[in-house]
C-alpha cells in the first residue's frame, strides 16, 4: 500500500519497533529510506541494515542498537513534511539537544546530517531529528 510520507513511515516503524524492544524492523524499500538507513548506520544509531530482495518491492531490515538494554535511539521527529517543506542554508542547520542528537537533510550531495552538511557547505531539506 502506497504511502503519502514514506519518511515518516520509516521513522514510525522504528520508533514502535524501538517501543516494543524489538531487534529489528522490516521497512519497504525506497532509495530514500535505504539513504535514511545508511545515515542512521554511519551516526551509530543503529547496529546495521540489509536489502531483501523479496516480493515485487523488496524491503529493508534495521538492525536496532541497544546499549544495556536502553535504546540508542531516544527519540526521532520529522521536521518537513509533505505540507510544509522546511529548507536551511549551511548558516541555519539546527543543532539538536546542542550537539547530542542528529538533523538528517537532503542536500544537492546526498542525505547528509546536520554536521556533514555543515562541514560540506551545503543546506538543503530537513528531515528529520534524531537524539
Amino acid at each position: 500500500m502506497p504511502t503519502t510520507d514514506p519518511i515518516a513511515d520509516f521513522l514510525t516503524r522504528v520508533r514502535n519497533a524501538i517501543n516494543a524492544r524489538k531487534t529489528h524492523v522490516d521497512i519497504p524499500f525506497s532509495k530514500i529510506k535505504h539513504d535514511l538507513a545508511r545515515v542512521l548506520l554511519e551516526a551509530y544509531y543503529i547496529r546495521d541494515f540489509v536489502h531483501v530482495d523479496e516480493g515485487p518491492q523488496g524491503f529493508i531490515r534495521v538492525y536496532l542498537k541497544y546499549t544495556n538494554g536502553k535504546p540508542a535511539i531516544q527519540g526521532l521527529r520529522r521536521v518537513s513534511t509533505p505540507g510544509l517543506r522546511r529548507y536551511v542554508n549551511q548558516h541555519e542547520i539546527p543543532r539538536v539537544l546542542n550537539g547530542l542528537g542528529t538533523a538528517i537533510l537532503t542536500t544537492p550531495r546526498g542525505l547528509l546530517t546536520g554536521n556533514q552538511a555543515r562541514r560540506a557547505g551545503v543546506g538543503g531539506e530537513i528531515l528529520a531529528e534524531i537524539w
